[in-house]
Formats: structure tokens, C-alpha cells, sequence
């Protein structure tokens, strides 16, 4: 594994898709914001979850990233298509699985089959994340799509 090049490229991916995502929000085609998700499972604060949440986010992404490059490596393939295809199946098992499985250990989350308490005040994001709006799941694919393409096209296989 090229170390070096993944650093850089893992970085650069996770922030090409924070920004994708914080861009969404900001245009209004979701609801859904993962940092302050990611942020409220330490703190009630909004102002410190949202700074945790992006912070655990960007590690996230960097570990993440080592999977997408041991891949790389096994396949012996590293490019922008073979990035954005793993992209769009990482896309795929958080809109099915790991938004599903968030009510579930979110201390301040919802629960589907029961609503809102004092405190489980955040909305679970249901099935695809389309409580967070119809286009989520759009913008979690595009984000994905685009951290995998990155990630492909600029890590350096060994």
C-alpha cells in the first residue's frame, strides 16, 4: 500500500465529499446533516456536534478510504470509474444499512415505531434517508460517486 498516497488522495476524497453533501444541504435537497448526526451521539450542544461530527467525518472518511485502496490494491486497479463504482456500493449499504441502524444506537435519535422524547429529538432518517428529504438518497450516491472517483484517480497503486 502506497501510504502517502493514500494520506493525500483519502483527504482530499473525504473532502471533496463533505462538501458535496454540506452543499446539498445547503441547497436545499436534503435535510440530512451528517456531521451533525455524527456530532450528536457525544453532545446535546449543536454548535460543538456539528465541529465533532466533522472532525469524526473526516476519519471516517480516511478509514474508509483504506478499504477502497486495499481493494485498489487486490484488483490491481486504481481509476476514477473503478473509485466512483466502489463509491456508488459504499452509497448503496449506508442508505440501506446504516441509516436503518442508526435509531437504534443514536442516544438522541427517534425511533422509528415510536416518536420524538425528551431526549431522542432528532428524526430517524428511515429507509434510504428519504425522511431527510426525496432527493437524500441522490445526493448521498453523487457524494459517494465522487469520493470513489477521486479516491481512484489520484491514489498511486505500488
Amino acid at each position: 500500500m502506497n501510504w502517502q498516497s493514500w494520506l493525500l488522495s483519502g483527504f482530499l476524497a473525504t473532502l471533496a465529499l463533505s462538501t458535496v453533501l454540506s452543499g446539498s444541504q445547503g441547497l436545499g435537497l436534503t435535510r440530512m446533516n451528517i456531521p451533525y448526526l455524527i456530532g450528536t451521539f457525544l453532545t446535546p450542544d449543536r454548535e460543538r456536534a456539528k465541529f465533532y461530527g466533522f472532525a469524526i467525518h473526516m476519519v471516517n472518511g480516511l478509514a474508509f478510504s483504506v478499504l477502497y485502496v486495499l481493494v485498489f490494491e487486490a484488483r490491481h486497479l486504481a481509476n476514477w470509474w473503478f473509485g466512483m463504482l466502489l463509491g456508488l456500493a459504499h452509497a448503496l449499504f449506508v442508505l440501506t444499512v446504516g441509516v436503518n441502524l442508526m435509531p437504534a444506537v443514536h442516544p438522541r435519535m427517534a425511533r422509528e415505531q415510536h416518536g420524538p422524547t425528551a431526549t431522542r429529538q432528532l428524526e430517524p432518517p428511515g429507509f434510504m434517508a428519504l425522511n431527510y428529504g426525496l432527493r437524500t438518497p441522490v445526493s448521498v450516491f453523487i457524494a459517494h460517486a465522487v469520493f470513489g472517483a477521486i479516491l481512484g484517480a489520484l491514489y498511486q497503486l505500488n
